[in-house]
């Protein structure tokens, strides 16, 4: 298009035009070559075969001839594309004005997507682990743009949250606010100032924080799980305590009462032994008074015939007290285990009622978010 043009043109028009810019600077030594500064550091540019790149022109023939090739590799570099639609688009075309329409295409590919990346940083030219060189590190987040982009989110609100998932976090500061509130807006709004920030800003879907409050939000949402994690474990130790202690005050007074028993026992036999021998007394001098051979054998068959009786009485007794043992345990266990049934139908209840309730305030916020959204 301009055959006298040169690259010594091309710097000398750039040097007479933007001279003066604070990007713009020209080096000493060189006369063709200008330096741009960007953000990340200076760049130098030499126009020395800037003319050679535009003038390498793609010929219609033998591009048809490689995208004709049986061999997909070579065919594959040079795919058909929408302007190729005649001999006359390859006239003014070159290497540089196809790299610029494959460029902007993929700038229009890149605005219609929304993309998220990682950025990779190398620690050190060796390649080797725990191995930090912090010039080099700066450096390429310099060149990166990382610093920048993390000073203008500084700047701005880079905590950005949907007023349900703000409410869903920090709705335990203010749960008795929270929940009477059907507007997600408003009492986001009430809450923020409850917690007496000032530097957020409400939109239409989320609540923008400044850097640093969400940190203490956190902070007073731990707090607050801390504090009601103590409440529960004072409440559960003192159950225990209590459940411990009438363990102990039951099996106290089961153990007095068995010990009382064995005392009553214990001197009712006395008693009785005492009585016992009395009545024998009293029979062995009448038959020693009556005739002494007819008198000792009635009292050795007495004394036989008590002997017997006593054993068949223990025997009795150790039955109905092992029958009356295993009665107290049967009655004993069957208690137990209604109660701790009965206690944990009553928990499971309460637990299912909270759930479900907070499941139908879920949807209803959400309905009527639907409902809002679709009046406006």
């Amino acid at each position: 298009m301009f055959p006298r043009s040169t690259h010594e043109t091309f710097s000398t028009k750039l040097f007479q035009s933007i001279k003066n810019h604070s990007r713009f600077k020209k080096p000493k030594l060189a006369l063709t070559d200008f330096t741009i500064s960007h953000y990340a550091g200076e760049v130098t540019y030499q126009t020395d075969l800037f003319l050679e790149k535009n003038r390498d022109y793609n010929i219609v023939e033998h591009h048809s001839l490689m995208s004709s090739s049986k061999c997909p590799f070579i065919a594959g570099l040079f795919p058909p594309s929408r302007e190729d639609t005649s001999k006359s688009s390859y006239k003014f075309s070159s290497v540089a004005t196809r790299f610029k329409q494959q460029l902007q295409a993929l700038m229009e590919t890149l605005s219609l997507t929304e993309p998220h990346y990682v950025r990779c940083v190398k620690p050190n030219s060796d390649n080797r682990p725990g191995n930090f060189e912090n010039l080099s590190v700066l450096h390429q987040l310099r060149c990166g743009g990382v610093l920048e982009a993390v000073r203008i989110s500084c700047a701005g609100y880079p905590t950005r949250r949907t007023y349900d998932e703000f409410l869903d976090r920090f709705g335990l500061l203010a749960p008795k606010f929270v929940d009477t509130q059907n507007n997600e807006k408003a009492a986001t709004e009430e809450l923020l100032q409850r917690l007496n920030l000032s530097n957020y800003q409400l939109g239409k879907t989320k609540v923008f924080l400044r850097a640093g409050q969400m940190a203490e939000l956190d902070a007073r949402r731990a707090e607050a799980l801390n504090n009601a994690a103590k409440v529960i474990q004072r409440q559960f130790r003192t159950f225990i305590a209590r459940k411990e202690f009438n363990r102990k005050r039951k099996a106290a007074l089961k153990i007095q009462c068995y010990w009382r028993g064995w005392l009553a026992r214990k001197l009712y036999k006395v008693i009785r032994r005492e009585a016992a021998s009395v009545v024998i007394q009293k029979y062995i001098r009448r038959w020693l008074c009556q005739k002494v051979y007819s008198h000792l054998r009635f009292a050795v068959n007495t004394i036989q015939a008590g002997i017997r009786a006593y054993f068949v009485r223990q025997e009795y007794h150790l039955k109905r007290q092992t029958l009356a043992a295993l009665k107290i345990q049967t009655n004993w266990r069957r208690w137990k285990a209604q109660s701790y049934f009965l206690h944990l139908r009553v928990a499971t209840i309460a637990l299912q009622c909270a759930w479900r309730s907070r499941l139908a305030r879920k949807e209803l916020h959400s309905l009527k978010l639907h409902v809002s959204q679709i009046n406006t």
